[in-house]
């Protein structure tokens, strides 16, 4: 086994975290102190994966790092173990990234709150907790992580309990990010009942082979624990709730960085514990729920009045673009989802850093009493376009770059399979853009453009340090957008290809022919992946992606139909001829429609499906442990159907 110095950088990256926290419950109350602690915990942690891009993602090596030198003995795993390769070491730099920037904002963005230093030791708890998920290589140990950002997650989302709903999200979150961990936990006593060993790797080569009743429950129950952890349906109101409680910094975290251990855990769990993605029917799960995630949660943003509730199902929308093209199963799909989960982490965390902003100068996010912010507070606002444009898949920025390659790849399994269900998809996936847009459209001019309310004529420019964050991000936006070969060809394609060699996984753990002397002829041949991707600026490839954007506008326009015959015949409005040469005769009460919901028209001839969300979503924590439970009953009996 390599000695170099590298190999100790995975655990030196968790424990800069951890040891952070510690330190600052120390000496947190010296404020510089605790920022130093605080910038120097996450910039090492940073530092250490960036180092290992040369070795793991460009060299292709795997490394495989056992606590106290406890190697595997007679092809049995003895000790906890981490094991970094090309998916675990992107997942790693996504989250450093966001914690480092997200750190940057916090030191002037927190410094009015009351025990800050309980919210850097929480805050490099979570950080710690999410870093440790994604480069364990013990199942267990993947558990014990789990646990430590749900309750770090829990604790700073109530950290202000003086908002509004501070306390209540905290509950929701607490219940049912518990029965996700406990899912969790049963799933990985079911299969060490079977396998007796944690180690993912060694569990990796002995389920396949194996599969039973047992083992199927384990996968439905390991499933639906890291789906509450994506916020995936039917848990995205848990998001909302979250991100309309937490600090700014925070709704960074846990729309850039837990969302994203969620995905990390269902595509180990699916592609390399039990090895199920070449099954149409795993595949269907998991686009199935992304196309839902996707629809469902951009209605739900048109219809909220507070910015960073509408952000959040934003959050879990786009999230639903990165499941249903890691539920391809092909290379394209795989890299196209990691390149989007990648930009969402950046442009989702510039926004709510930019929603954090407002709330920071005015005092509120209610998008019905704020307006005109673009005249003073021009930095912010240049900012959030940028992530406006990113989000809604504008180019040259990267939401579009991912985006269409999403779309591309979606189309591409459609021509492949000969299964017209994923050109729906891909209608879909192009609706919820448009949607997307119209939303960023109503947010801009809610918040940024329109008349300035008189109550905030004195409001002024965030500090430098929170600008500074933003800029951080919206230059990573831009880059990421003008560069996405340089993107795919050094990240997300090392990421896919180690996603399809899942024998290299397990023999740089257990020991080289490892997975062939127990798998046998079962064992997952090592695979030379291939991208075939169509260049972002194809004439050929835009037309037909616009012929479809058309035919998924008008499929919308049909849908909101509605037989205004039956309805009650309005009373007539007086005559008010002012309105006449604006609106060309239309009675003057359907022209009063203020910048927090210009899609009133939308929303109103898609009355009936709005009332029936609003009726779903009750807001009762009782109703949201409900849905839990019936997903996984429903999941469990999927699974045991399909294997």
């Amino acid at each position: 086994m390599s000695t170099a110095l590298y190999q100790h950088f995975p655990i030196f990256a968790i424990m800069a975290l951890f040891l952070g926290a510690f330190l600052i419950v120390l000496f947190g109350n010296i404020k510089p102190l605790r920022h130093a602690i605080a910038l120097l915990a996450v910039t090492a942690s940073l530092g250490f994966l960036i180092a290992l891009v040369k070795p793991v993602m460009l060299n292709g090596e795997i490394i495989a790092y056992w606590m106290g030198a406890r190697a595997p003995a007679g092809g049995y795993a003895i000790g906890i173990a981490l094991e970094v390769d090309a998916l675990s070491l992107f997942f790693g730099l996504l989250i450093a990234t966001a914690v480092f920037v997200s750190c940057v904002y916090s030191i002037q963005y927190m410094r009015h709150d009351d025990n800050v230093s309980q919210y850097y030791t929480l805050f490099l708890m979570l950080a710690g907790g999410v870093m440790g998920l994604v480069l364990s290589g013990d199942l267990f140990n993947m558990f014990i992580m789990v646990e430590i950002l749900t309750f770090a997650a829990v604790a700073l989302t109530a950290f202000r309990n003086t908002v509004n709903g501070a306390l209540e999200a905290a509950f929701k979150y607490l219940v049912v990010g518990c029965m996700g961990s406990t899912c969790i936990l049963a799933g990985t006593i079911m299969l060490y009942a079977q396998a007796h060993t944690l180690n993912f790797a060694q569990l990796s080569a002995f389920i396949p082979g194996n599969m039973n009743t047992a083992t199927v429950v384990a996968f439905a129950l390991l499933y639906i624990g890291f789906s509450t952890k994506a916020f995936i349906v039917p848990f995205h109101p848990l998001a909302a709730d979250a991100h309309g409680a937490a600090p700014a910094s925070i709704s960074v975290l846990i729309s850039g960085v837990l969302t994203k251990s969620g995905i990390y855990g269902i595509i180990r769990l699916s592609y390399f514990l039990f090895q199920t993605m070449e099954l149409g029917t795993m595949q269907f799960l998991l686009v199935f729920m992304g196309s839902v995630s996707m629809f469902v949660c951009v209605t739900m943003a048109l219809a909220q009045h507070d910015f960073k509730r509408l952000l959040a199902f934003h959050s879990i929308s786009q999230i639903g673009y990165v499941l249903t093209a890691v539920g391809l199963c092909t290379a394209m799909g795989i890299s196209s989802g990691l390149y989007h989960a990648m930009n969402h982490t950046l442009f989702k965390g510039l926004l709510f850093l930019a929603a954090g902003a407002v709330l920071h100068e005015t005092g509120t996010t209610d998008l019905g009493k704020l307006g005109g912010l673009s005249k003073k507070m021009p930095w912010t606002t240049a900012l959030f376009l940028v992530g406006a444009f990113s989000i809604s898949g504008i180019p040259p920025f990267n939401g579009f770059a991912s985006k269409w390659m999403v779309y591309q790849s979606i189309y591409q399994k459609a021509v492949e399979s000969g299964n017209i269900g994923f050109l729906f998809v891909t209608i879909i996936a192009l609706v919820t853009s448009v949607l997307t847009l119209a939303s960023f459209v109503k947010v801009s001019q809610s918040v940024f453009f329109g008349q300035l309310p008189k109550e905030y004529e004195n409001v002024k420019e965030v500090p430098w340090g929170m600008r500074l964050a933003m800029g951080l991000f919206a230059v990573l936006c831009i880059v990421t957008g003008l560069f996405p070969n340089a993107v795919t060809t050094y990240l997300t394609q090392p990421a896919a290809a180690a996603v399809f060699n899942v024998a290299n996984y397990i023999n740089a753990m257990m020991g080289s022919g490892y997975a062939e002397s127990v798998m046998g002829a079962a064992a997952p041949a090592a695979q030379a992946v291939t991208f075939v991707e169509v260049g972002v600026w194809q004439p050929v490839s835009w037309l037909l992606i616009l012929i479809i954007a058309l035919l998924a506008i008008t499929i919308v326009a049909i849908a909101g139909q509605y037989d205004r015959v039956s309805e009650k015949a309005p009373a007539p409005a007086p005559v008010d001829g002012k309105y006449d040469l604006f609106f060309g005769g239309e009675q003057s009460v359907y022209s009063q429609v203020g910048g927090e919901d210009l899609f009133w028209g939308f929303k109103h001839n898609w009355r009936g499906y709005f009332s029936f969300m609003h009726e779903l979503h009750s807001g009762i924590v009782n109703d949201y442990a409900l849905w839990a439970v019936v997903a996984l009953a429903l999941t469990t009996l999927y699974m045991l159907i399909v294997f």
